[in-house]
């Protein structure tokens, strides 16, 4: 696989490019210690990268804006000192997220695991999943893959919010706008200052309370007034 390394610390990038080198399967392009001339080379050459090593604090560009900048993405591995930033990197589907300092064998586990997800690419003729139809949730030191179609509803807890789908809860920290900002509108409607849902959900409305299914019995979530009208004209509603 034809690689890049974008990352503006010299001894990183060092470091990333001997293990680039010592790794049959990849061919080092360029390496670049600037976000922005990394990004100008794939304009010229969109086809030439297969997979791109990127760190994130960077000055000028970050590597988050660097994925935000790029249309057609090749697969990219994350290496940074910070895990802050991995919620928000898994979104422009990253293939993986290191933290420095980094070890070959680490390396060589992204690099494997770049390799499958290519092969899974040619065999289905599609790719390895569809970053419109999933998040990712951080679970300890692992970050887990949902499908939005997994998550019954979302609840705020002061400075958290709680992510409940049918098998289990996931509490992280965010806030309920920030985390409905990154989910569909389509799919997840606010309906209280406490709780947001997912409307495919949604099993009966009475009064002022929606009734979804959960593992053990029912769930009553409270719409809040100011909410109830914008719910309506968003479900398939048919009255007398």
């Amino acid at each position: 696989m034809k690689t890049i390394v974008v990352d503006d610390d010299h001894l990183s990038r060092k470091v990333i490019e001997e293990f680039v080198n010592k790794t049959e399967s990849l061919t080092l392009i360029n390496s670049f210690s600037s976000a922005v001339d990394a990004i100008n080379e794939l304009q010229q050459n969109k086809d030439s990268v297969d997979l791109i090593f990127l760190d994130v604090e960077m000055p000028e560009m970050s590597g988050i804006e660097f994925l935000k900048s790029i249309q057609s993405t090749p697969q990219v591995i994350i290496i940074s000192a910070k895990e802050s930033y991995a919620l928000e990197a898994f979104e422009y589907d990253v293939t993986d997220y290191i933290l420095k300092p980094i070890s070959y064998s680490r390396f060589f586990k992204a690099v494997s695991k770049v390799q499958k997800r290519v092969k899974l690419q040619e065999n289905n003729g599609s790719s390895f999943s569809d970053s419109s139809d999933e998040i990712f949730i951080k679970k300890n030191s692992v970050f887990i893959r949902l499908k939005y179609n997994d998550i019954l509803f979302i609840e705020a807890l002061e400075n958290y919010v709680i992510v409940t789908t049918y098998s289990e809860k996931f509490t992280i920290h965010f806030t309920m706008k920030s985390i409905l900002n990154r989910l569909p509108s389509k799919k997840f409607k606010r309906v209280h200052r406490s709780y947001i849902i997912n409307i495919n959900t949604i099993k009966g409305i009475e009064d002022n309370s929606i009734i979804i299914e959960i593992e053990d019995g029912k769930k009553l979530i409270p719409i809040g007034k100011s909410y109830k009208e914008n719910l309506m004209k968003d479900i398939n509603l048919i009255t007398k």
